[in-house]
């Protein structure tokens, strides 16, 4: 098949017609009586109806009316994935005003630009100062909200307000309460002026190269997605899915338009670092989530697994060198009988399951991988146990999800066929695009970028780089932007490789690098958790983690793991050098996104120093 015919449109899916998720909230609220929410509060779980939603959105929508919100006015939203979060968002649909999430993890510069970038007006922002790597929210916005001119308000959810420019959310809940008596049917009014082609928001990009674009996002964006997802199997109405994602991601926006869509119940996690007591407390039976959590549970099983003393431990080791067979041959296509492996699956694998279970809350029916790919041997980890695995496919420009794996019918290493309604192509050089009502409407106030992307015809293009088997499945290969070309002229997709090596416990992130260069080097940081216990078992303690890739034991055992990932690469593909990190890299510091991705030119900006001396000298051959 030539690749520019490549194109698979899935049918299209059929609703109930609702043109925004604030006229399916009116629908939901029907069952007023039925739990919507289930989240943490005063350190106990508490549930939410419907009709509790319904009531808090229409009188935050009234207030932010009474507060002088007009339509197409943005309105900010800077705080941690909550019930609060979700509120806010509907109650500005409902004032047809436009929302602009920020990421909770952003730098007071990142808030500046964001709120200068989109003219803001108002900014609701909870008062969280708990979190010990950077400051509170509030105080984020407070250190440059004299540089944000179009600010005429901050809503503080909690905690005390402070100048003019300042107001709690309980005053402003006050104004909505009189607002909604005075007009008690203003809000259903204004729920159906708007219509699917009126902005909903604009979701910034996490800005992997150069500044974010504020993608612009409709209201008919979100209600074909809370129908393609239903239509698509990936949720149910009789599910209960845990979110901890961040709603300024796509990714969670989307479980929202699900959520509205299939009234499923909503458990908001407390936090991504009390995700596992939450599960095991609330009992999910779907968990959508980022690649890295399912690399941290596999890294996790592995490790604990490995040390364990005496038979069990060697029995475990045994076992799980079958199991990287198994996936070998599963990757290469080929067949695997072995018996040893069938007597490992009884003996080990089966326990392995029910322990995970467990620590899952043990009614978890599905996961969903986005964000990022995800490992092909990972994927085969969590389907030999019996854990289905929907990896999907999208990006902020299509409102997320435009592939999915459906239940039942994964296939491993792709990202599923297109979504209901949703048309998919491979251009001739490889790229892929996106036709659909899951496209963006274009990038606020760049008419420049908006151009590049999208073609008059309603083509997308992604910046990705796929193919599409017989059966209509996508497999990403790797980012366009992210192709390495060597200076032999070999092009290499860096993920791919980024990816395998983080199927190794010691190994947390890895960037790889090489354009136009002779060979490829790797950035290492390490697992410090099990950095400190492979030096502990040798009898050697390090006070912090800059001296654990100084150690000669920890960059001995990086080398080994490095020496199998290139057992399987070609000669111009293969990692010659590295060097391991004085630091994990995080949101705070700038490395990831908040999908948790590697912000690959800022690291190749602020590693500049340390990847020019693995260019000194030779390198190994």
């Amino acid at each position: 098949m030539r690749a520019e015919r490549q194109m698979v449109e899935s049918a299209p899916a059929t609703g109930a017609g609702a043109k925004n998720l604030v006229e399916l909230l009116i629908q939901r609220a029907q069952e007023a009586s039925k739990v919507s929410i289930t989240h943490k509060k005063d350190g106990k779980w508490q549930e939410m109806t419907w009709g509790q939603v319904l009531q808090e959105v229409k009188v935050l929508s009234s207030a932010l009316i009474a507060q002088g919100v007009k339509p197409g006015d943005r309105v900010a939203i800077f705080s941690g994935t909550g019930p609060q979060w979700v509120v806010c968002d509907l109650a500005i649909s409902a004032a047809q005003a436009v929302t602009v999430p920020i990421y909770s993890s952003n730098t007071p510069d990142e808030c500046r630009y964001i709120l200068n970038h989109s003219e803001t007006t108002l900014v609701f922002v909870d008062n969280d100062e708990k979190d010990a790597k950077q400051a509170g929210r509030l105080s984020r916005i407070r250190q440059r909200l004299g540089e944000c001119p179009s600010v005429q308000k901050v809503v503080v959810f909690d905690g005390a307000v402070s100048g003019d420019k300042e107001m709690s959310l309980k005053d402003l809940m006050a104004k909505g309460e009189a607002e909604e008596k005075a007009h008690p049917h203003a809000f259903e009014e204004r729920a159906r002026a708007v219509k699917p082609d009126d902005v909903w928001g604009f979701i910034y990009t996490s800005g992997t190269t150069g500044d974010p674009k504020g993608v612009i996002l409709t209201h008919g964006n979100w209600a074909y997605q809370a129908e393609a997802t239903r239509a698509n199997g990936l949720m149910a109405p009789n599910d209960s899915v845990m979110l901890f994602l961040p709603l300024a991601h796509s990714f969670a926006q989307v479980v929202k338009a699900a959520w509205l869509g299939m009234s499923f119940r909503l458990i908001f996690a407390e936090s991504v670092e009390k995700l596992l007591p939450n599960l095991v407390e609330t009992k999910p039976s779907v968990l959508p989530a980022v690649p890295r959590v399912f690399e941290k549970v596999y890294n996790n099983v592995v490790a604990n697994g490995s040390a364990a003393p005496g038979v069990k431990g060697k029995l475990f080791r045994w076992a799980f060198k079958l199991f990287d067979e198994y996936a070998e041959a599963k990757m290469q296509g080929r067949e695997y009988n072995s018996l040893g492996f069938s007597v490992a699956r009884a003996l080990v694998f089966n326990k392995v399951r029910a322990t995970l279970d467990e620590k899952l809350g043990g009614n978890m029916r599905l996961f969903i991988s986005g964000g990022a790919p995800l490992s092909r041997k990972i994927a085969y980890f969590f389907d030999l146990l019996g854990f289905q695995v929907l990896e999907g496919y999208g990006l902020t420009e299509t409102s997320a999800p435009c592939n999915a794996n459906v239940p039942n019918k994964i296939k491993i290493g792709t990202v599923g066929p297109a979504m209901p309604g949703t048309e998919i192509k491979i251009a001739p050089d490889g790229e892929i695009l996106v036709r659909g009502p899951c496209v963006m409407k274009g990038y606020y106030k760049n008419p420049t970028a908006t151009s590049e992307a999208l073609e008059p015809d309603g083509w997308f293009h992604t910046g990705d780089i796929g193919e599409v088997d017989a059966d209509g499945y996508l497999r990403i290969t790797d980012r366009k932007k992210d192709i390495i070309v060597t200076a032999g002229g070999k092009n290499v997709a860096p993920q791919n490789i980024e990816n395998t090596l983080k199927t190794f416990p010691l190994i947390s992130q890895a960037m790889v690098y090489g354009d136009q260069r002779p060979y490829l080097v790797v950035l290492i940081a390490v697992m410090e958790d099990s950095a400190r216990k492979l030096l502990t078992d040798k009898g050697v303690q390090v006070a912090s983690y800059a001296e654990l890739g100084k150690r000669p034991e920890i960059r001995a055992a990086v080398q080994d793991i490095i020496n199998k990932v290139n057992e399987d690469q070609p000669p111009y593909s293969t990692l010659k050098k590295f060097e391991i990190m004085d630091a994990d890299f995080t949101q705070e510091s700038g490395e990831l996104t908040p999908t948790l991705k590697v912000k690959r030119k800022f690291c190749s900006q602020k590693y500049a120093a340390s990847i020019g001396k693995l260019y000194e000298g030779k390198s190994a051959d």
